[in-house]
């Protein structure tokens, strides 16, 4: 890790976004300690996650299959780890989890929303831009808000996950 975590309740200026923090996520986690070290950033990136994970759109589970892709593609272990359980608890099976780690199983046991959304997870992580074929093959399966919160989360956990790598985090 090479920015070192702020404990919780070691600092009394920041007692009330830690609590904020807690009361969404269940605790300050190695991550937000870390955070801890900017409040400003601190507060705003719990604010931009919560909505991602407790305000989308997304069915849970396609979301959770998203950010565990977007961890893999970005090496992001702390990541995975933290997302694989929100993942099965949401209803993403074994054989969709493994898939995310396998380019090769990719496509075998997904279906056609599961396969086109994991492209598109691919696309904006590695390429950024979107061809608009995929583009008109997302639309297809999802409306306006569900397609915000789709390159949301696409972009949020591309955020977290090159966080985390940068500072070494997990590790």
């Amino acid at each position: 890790m090479r920015i070192n975590p702020i404990l919780p309740g070691t600092q009394p200026e920041l007692a009330e976004i830690e609590a904020s923090i807690a009361a969404q996520r269940g605790r300050v986690s190695p991550l937000y300690q870390v955070l801890l070290n900017s409040p400003p950033m601190a507060k705003g990136w719990e604010q931009l996650l919560t909505a991602v994970r407790n305000h989308n759109s997304l069915p849970a589970y396609l979301r959770e299959l998203v950010i565990l892709r977007v961890a893999v593609l970005n090496r992001a272990v702390y990541e995975y780890e933290a997302h694989l359980p929100i993942a099965l608890k949401a209803g993403a099976t074994q054989a969709q989890v493994d898939a995310m780690r396998d380019p090769a199983q990719l496509g075998a046991g997904l279906n056609e929303i599961e396969q086109t959304l994991l492209s598109l997870t691919d696309v904006m992580t590695r390429n950024i831009e979107v061809p608009a074929s995929l583009y008109e093959q997302v639309r297809r399966h999802l409306d306006e808000r569900q397609t915000v919160d789709l390159m949301v989360t696409i972009g949020a956990y591309n955020m977290v996950s090159r966080f985390l790598v940068a500072l070494e985090l997990g590790h």
